[in-house]
Protein backbone atom coordinates (compact mmCIF):
# COMPACT_ATOMS: atom_id res chain seq x y z
CA UNK A 1 0.00 0.00 0.00
CA UNK A 2 1.39 2.96 -1.21
CA UNK A 3 2.68 5.91 1.26
CA UNK A 4 -0.17 8.39 -0.56
CA UNK A 5 -2.60 5.65 0.27
CA UNK A 6 -1.94 5.18 3.73
CA UNK A 7 -1.75 8.54 4.84
CA UNK A 8 -5.24 9.00 3.40
CA UNK A 9 -6.55 6.59 5.65
CA UNK A 10 -5.53 7.41 8.42
CA UNK A 11 -6.60 10.84 8.06
CA UNK A 12 -10.30 9.61 7.96
CA UNK A 13 -11.59 10.42 11.29
CA UNK A 14 -14.72 8.32 12.23
CA UNK A 15 -16.91 11.47 11.93
CA UNK A 16 -16.68 11.53 8.36
CA UNK A 17 -19.92 10.76 7.47
CA UNK A 18 -21.37 13.95 8.72
CA UNK A 19 -19.66 15.68 5.61
CA UNK A 20 -22.23 13.59 3.79
CA UNK A 21 -25.31 14.38 6.41
CA UNK A 22 -24.71 18.09 6.11
CA UNK A 23 -24.25 18.41 2.15
CA UNK A 24 -27.32 15.96 1.64
CA UNK A 25 -29.20 18.02 4.39
CA UNK A 26 -28.79 21.20 2.35
CA UNK A 27 -29.29 20.11 -0.49
CA UNK A 28 -32.61 18.75 0.80
CA UNK A 29 -33.36 22.11 2.22
CA UNK A 30 -32.64 24.14 -1.37
CA UNK A 31 -34.84 21.22 -3.09
CA UNK A 32 -37.76 21.74 -0.64
CA UNK A 33 -37.58 25.31 -1.39
CA UNK A 34 -37.77 24.82 -5.00
CA UNK A 35 -33.98 25.98 -5.87
CA UNK A 36 -33.35 22.45 -7.53
CA UNK A 37 -30.07 22.98 -9.49
CA UNK A 38 -28.45 24.25 -6.58
CA UNK A 39 -29.68 21.50 -4.60
CA UNK A 40 -28.41 18.63 -7.41
CA UNK A 41 -24.85 20.44 -7.59
CA UNK A 42 -24.84 19.36 -3.73
CA UNK A 43 -26.29 15.76 -4.21
CA UNK A 44 -23.40 15.31 -6.58
CA UNK A 45 -21.38 16.17 -4.19
CA UNK A 46 -22.58 14.30 -1.41
CA UNK A 47 -23.06 11.35 -3.31
CA UNK A 48 -19.40 11.36 -4.82
CA UNK A 49 -17.99 11.70 -0.77
CA UNK A 50 -20.27 8.86 0.07
CA UNK A 51 -19.05 6.49 -2.41
CA UNK A 52 -15.53 7.93 -1.80
CA UNK A 53 -15.71 7.17 1.86
CA UNK A 54 -17.48 3.45 0.87
CA UNK A 55 -14.27 2.60 -1.15
CA UNK A 56 -12.19 3.97 1.81
CA UNK A 57 -13.90 1.64 4.44
CA UNK A 58 -13.05 -1.15 1.72
CA UNK A 59 -9.56 -0.35 2.32
CA UNK A 60 -9.37 0.19 5.39
CA UNK A 61 -10.98 -3.19 6.64
CA UNK A 62 -8.51 -4.87 4.48
CA UNK A 63 -6.14 -3.01 5.69
CA UNK A 64 -6.41 -1.30 8.40
CA UNK A 65 -8.61 -2.99 10.51
CA UNK A 66 -7.79 -3.28 14.19
CA UNK A 67 -7.89 0.71 14.13
CA UNK A 68 -11.18 0.62 11.88
CA UNK A 69 -12.95 -1.67 14.78
CA UNK A 70 -11.34 0.74 17.76
CA UNK A 71 -13.08 3.71 15.79
CA UNK A 72 -16.49 1.53 15.11
CA UNK A 73 -17.42 1.70 19.19
CA UNK A 74 -17.58 5.79 18.95
CA UNK A 75 -20.89 7.20 18.45
CA UNK A 76 -19.46 9.16 15.73
CA UNK A 77 -18.55 6.04 13.74
CA UNK A 78 -22.85 6.06 13.14
CA UNK A 79 -22.68 9.35 11.02
CA UNK A 80 -22.06 6.59 8.20
CA UNK A 81 -25.73 5.50 8.78
CA UNK A 82 -27.21 8.94 8.65
CA UNK A 83 -25.15 10.25 6.13
CA UNK A 84 -26.59 6.92 4.14
CA UNK A 85 -30.24 7.84 5.24
CA UNK A 86 -30.33 11.27 4.17
CA UNK A 87 -28.34 11.08 0.58
CA UNK A 88 -31.36 7.95 0.44
CA UNK A 89 -33.87 10.75 0.81
CA UNK A 90 -32.71 13.08 -1.25
CA UNK A 91 -32.59 10.39 -3.88
CA UNK A 92 -36.64 9.27 -2.86
CA UNK A 93 -37.77 13.28 -2.92
CA UNK A 94 -36.33 12.92 -7.01
CA UNK A 95 -38.53 9.28 -7.26
CA UNK A 96 -35.53 7.46 -7.40
CA UNK A 97 -37.34 4.82 -4.77
CA UNK A 98 -35.41 1.95 -5.86
CA UNK A 99 -32.11 3.35 -4.91
CA UNK A 100 -32.98 4.75 -1.97
CA UNK A 101 -34.59 1.55 -0.44
CA UNK A 102 -30.91 0.03 -1.10
CA UNK A 103 -29.58 3.21 0.79
CA UNK A 104 -32.01 2.24 3.68
CA UNK A 105 -30.98 -1.40 3.44
CA UNK A 106 -27.46 -0.62 3.88
CA UNK A 107 -28.20 2.02 6.60
CA UNK A 108 -30.16 -0.24 8.46
CA UNK A 109 -27.50 -2.92 8.48
CA UNK A 110 -24.72 -0.60 9.80
CA UNK A 111 -27.00 0.25 12.25
CA UNK A 112 -27.52 -3.26 13.50
CA UNK A 113 -24.12 -4.08 13.60
CA UNK A 114 -23.00 -0.72 15.09
CA UNK A 115 -25.25 0.37 17.86
CA UNK A 116 -24.64 -2.65 20.38
CA UNK A 117 -21.15 -1.79 20.19
CA UNK A 118 -21.36 1.49 20.30
CA UNK A 119 -23.54 0.88 23.64
CA UNK A 120 -21.67 -1.89 24.97
CA UNK A 121 -18.74 0.94 24.84
CA UNK A 122 -20.87 3.86 26.05
CA UNK A 123 -18.68 6.55 27.97
CA UNK A 124 -20.33 9.20 30.38
CA UNK A 125 -20.85 11.90 30.57
CA UNK A 126 -22.15 12.09 27.14
CA UNK A 127 -20.98 14.70 24.55
CA UNK A 128 -22.08 16.23 21.18
CA UNK A 129 -21.12 13.39 19.10
CA UNK A 130 -22.89 11.01 21.04
CA UNK A 131 -26.08 12.32 19.74
CA UNK A 132 -25.63 11.22 16.78
CA UNK A 133 -26.72 7.72 18.22
CA UNK A 134 -30.44 9.70 17.76
CA UNK A 135 -29.80 10.90 14.57
CA UNK A 136 -28.53 7.42 12.97
CA UNK A 137 -31.64 6.41 14.24
CA UNK A 138 -34.33 9.08 13.26
CA UNK A 139 -32.55 9.08 9.93
CA UNK A 140 -34.10 5.79 9.54
CA UNK A 141 -37.14 6.89 10.70
CA UNK A 142 -37.50 9.84 7.97
CA UNK A 143 -36.30 7.82 4.64
CA UNK A 144 -38.65 5.00 6.05
CA UNK A 145 -41.40 6.75 6.19
CA UNK A 146 -40.97 8.56 2.58
CA UNK A 147 -40.53 5.60 1.03
CA UNK A 148 -43.49 3.68 2.94
CA UNK A 149 -45.43 6.48 1.22
CA UNK A 150 -43.82 6.15 -1.76
CA UNK A 151 -44.21 2.69 -1.90
CA UNK A 152 -47.35 2.00 -0.40
CA UNK A 153 -45.65 -0.04 2.15
CA UNK A 154 -47.75 -0.38 5.62
CA UNK A 155 -45.35 -2.69 7.34
CA UNK A 156 -42.58 0.07 6.05
CA UNK A 157 -44.48 3.03 7.88
CA UNK A 158 -44.42 0.90 11.37
CA UNK A 159 -40.74 0.34 11.42
CA UNK A 160 -40.14 3.89 10.89
CA UNK A 161 -42.46 4.63 13.24
CA UNK A 162 -40.75 2.29 15.89
CA UNK A 163 -37.53 4.06 14.60
CA UNK A 164 -38.98 7.24 15.67
CA UNK A 165 -40.01 5.90 19.31
CA UNK A 166 -36.99 4.45 19.68
CA UNK A 167 -34.94 7.41 18.82
CA UNK A 168 -36.95 10.14 21.26
CA UNK A 169 -35.81 7.32 23.92
CA UNK A 170 -32.18 7.76 22.87
CA UNK A 171 -32.64 11.10 23.12
CA UNK A 172 -33.69 11.32 26.76
CA UNK A 173 -31.10 8.72 27.75
CA UNK A 174 -27.93 10.66 26.01
CA UNK A 175 -29.39 14.07 27.40
CA UNK A 176 -29.47 13.14 30.44
CA UNK A 177 -26.14 12.11 30.79
CA UNK A 178 -25.18 15.20 28.75
CA UNK A 179 -22.16 17.51 29.80
CA UNK A 180 -23.16 21.27 29.37
CA UNK A 181 -19.79 22.13 29.47
CA UNK A 182 -19.15 20.45 25.65
CA UNK A 183 -21.26 24.02 24.62
CA UNK A 184 -18.27 25.84 25.31
CA UNK A 185 -15.56 23.50 24.60
CA UNK A 186 -16.79 21.22 21.79
CA UNK A 187 -15.73 21.25 18.53
CA UNK A 188 -18.59 21.51 16.48
CA UNK A 189 -20.43 18.46 17.42
CA UNK A 190 -21.98 20.06 20.37
CA UNK A 191 -24.79 21.63 17.72
CA UNK A 192 -26.05 17.67 17.34
CA UNK A 193 -27.74 18.29 20.55
CA UNK A 194 -30.60 20.54 19.20
CA UNK A 195 -30.23 18.82 15.34
CA UNK A 196 -30.76 15.94 16.99
CA UNK A 197 -34.30 16.85 18.21
CA UNK A 198 -34.77 18.76 14.82
CA UNK A 199 -34.78 15.18 12.92
CA UNK A 200 -36.67 13.88 15.25
CA UNK A 201 -39.23 16.35 14.48
CA UNK A 202 -38.68 15.88 10.91
CA UNK A 203 -39.59 12.11 11.28
CA UNK A 204 -42.47 12.77 12.80
CA UNK A 205 -43.62 15.06 10.02
CA UNK A 206 -42.86 12.78 7.51
CA UNK A 207 -44.67 10.05 10.00
CA UNK A 208 -47.52 12.28 10.04
CA UNK A 209 -47.72 12.09 6.36
CA UNK A 210 -47.10 8.48 6.15
CA UNK A 211 -50.13 7.85 8.86
CA UNK A 212 -52.50 9.53 7.00
CA UNK A 213 -51.94 7.45 3.63
CA UNK A 214 -52.87 4.59 5.69
CA UNK A 215 -55.89 3.69 7.27
CA UNK A 216 -54.47 1.26 10.17
CA UNK A 217 -51.59 4.21 11.21
CA UNK A 218 -55.18 7.13 10.14
CA UNK A 219 -55.98 8.01 13.56
CA UNK A 220 -52.46 8.19 14.70
CA UNK A 221 -52.00 11.39 12.30
CA UNK A 222 -53.08 14.17 14.89
CA UNK A 223 -51.02 13.04 17.40
CA UNK A 224 -47.78 12.61 15.52
CA UNK A 225 -48.66 16.31 13.84
CA UNK A 226 -48.73 17.85 17.63
CA UNK A 227 -45.92 15.92 18.63
CA UNK A 228 -43.81 17.09 15.65
CA UNK A 229 -44.38 20.81 16.87
CA UNK A 230 -43.96 19.79 20.08
CA UNK A 231 -40.38 18.64 19.11
CA UNK A 232 -39.64 21.58 16.85
CA UNK A 233 -40.13 23.58 19.53
CA UNK A 234 -38.48 21.44 22.07
CA UNK A 235 -35.11 22.16 19.50
CA UNK A 236 -35.87 25.98 18.40
CA UNK A 237 -34.88 26.71 22.18
CA UNK A 238 -31.18 24.98 21.78
CA UNK A 239 -31.05 27.05 18.78
CA UNK A 240 -29.99 30.79 20.58
CA UNK A 241 -28.27 28.72 23.24
CA UNK A 242 -26.05 26.88 20.69
CA UNK A 243 -25.30 30.31 18.34
CA UNK A 244 -24.58 32.49 22.29
CA UNK A 245 -22.30 29.83 22.65
CA UNK A 246 -20.63 30.42 19.32
CA UNK A 247 -20.10 33.84 20.07
CA UNK A 248 -19.09 33.51 24.07
CA UNK A 249 -16.21 31.15 23.03
CA UNK A 250 -15.40 30.96 19.12
CA UNK A 251 -14.23 28.07 17.78
CA UNK A 252 -12.57 28.82 14.25
CA UNK A 253 -10.18 26.50 13.25
CA UNK A 254 -11.16 23.74 10.80
CA UNK A 255 -12.62 20.42 12.26
CA UNK A 256 -14.27 17.50 10.83
CA UNK A 257 -16.02 17.70 14.04
CA UNK A 258 -17.68 21.16 12.21
CA UNK A 259 -19.77 19.05 9.68
CA UNK A 260 -21.81 18.31 12.85
CA UNK A 261 -22.40 22.39 13.03
CA UNK A 262 -23.37 22.04 9.36
CA UNK A 263 -25.97 18.99 9.67
CA UNK A 264 -28.22 20.77 12.81
CA UNK A 265 -27.81 23.91 11.03
CA UNK A 266 -29.62 22.40 8.20
CA UNK A 267 -31.97 20.20 9.45
CA UNK A 268 -33.62 23.33 11.47
CA UNK A 269 -34.61 24.57 8.19
CA UNK A 270 -35.69 20.90 7.34
CA UNK A 271 -38.00 20.39 9.80
CA UNK A 272 -39.38 24.13 9.95
CA UNK A 273 -40.43 23.12 6.16
CA UNK A 274 -42.15 20.04 6.98
CA UNK A 275 -43.64 21.20 10.43
CA UNK A 276 -44.97 23.88 8.36
CA UNK A 277 -46.43 22.40 6.32
CA UNK A 278 -48.32 19.28 7.90
CA UNK A 279 -49.72 22.16 10.88
CA UNK A 280 -49.79 24.94 8.05
CA UNK A 281 -47.90 27.18 10.29
CA UNK A 282 -46.40 29.71 7.40
CA UNK A 283 -44.00 30.92 9.87
CA UNK A 284 -42.23 27.96 10.21
CA UNK A 285 -41.95 28.14 6.40
CA UNK A 286 -41.00 31.32 6.17
CA UNK A 287 -38.56 31.01 9.05
CA UNK A 288 -36.78 27.93 7.03
CA UNK A 289 -36.85 29.98 3.51
CA UNK A 290 -34.73 32.64 5.45
CA UNK A 291 -32.46 29.89 7.26
CA UNK A 292 -31.67 27.67 4.59
CA UNK A 293 -29.01 30.45 3.41
CA UNK A 294 -27.61 30.23 6.74
CA UNK A 295 -27.15 26.96 6.45
CA UNK A 296 -25.67 27.17 2.67
CA UNK A 297 -23.23 30.19 3.77
CA UNK A 298 -21.68 27.43 6.73
CA UNK A 299 -21.83 24.66 4.11
CA UNK A 300 -19.30 26.93 2.00
CA UNK A 301 -17.09 27.85 4.77
CA UNK A 302 -16.89 24.64 5.90
CA UNK A 303 -16.24 22.55 3.13
CA UNK A 304 -13.86 25.56 1.56
CA UNK A 305 -11.73 24.69 4.93
CA UNK A 306 -11.65 21.12 4.44
CA UNK A 307 -10.63 21.56 0.79
CA UNK A 308 -7.86 23.66 2.07
CA UNK A 309 -7.19 21.23 4.87
CA UNK A 310 -7.17 18.32 2.43
CA UNK A 311 -4.53 20.30 0.49
CA UNK A 312 -2.55 21.02 2.96
CA UNK A 313 -2.45 17.29 4.29
CA UNK A 314 -1.49 16.16 0.69
CA UNK A 315 1.53 18.69 0.49
CA UNK A 316 3.01 17.36 4.45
Amino acid sequence: MGVVVRKLLHSVPPASGAVVMGTGIVSIDLSTDGRETLSRILLVIAAAIWIGLGLLLVLRIRGDRDQLLAEAALPAALTGVAGTEVLGTRLALLGWNRIAIVLLAIGFCIWVVLVPHVLRNWKTPTIGASFVLVVATESLAVLGAVLALHERAEWLAFAALAALVLGVAAYVFVLARFDLNQLRVGHGDHWVAGGALAIAALACGKMTEAADGFSSLHGLGSTLSVAALVIWVAAIVWLPVLVAAEVIAPRLAYDVRRWSTVFPVGMYAACSFEVGDVRSIDALVDFARVWIWVALALWLVIFGAMLRRGLALRNA
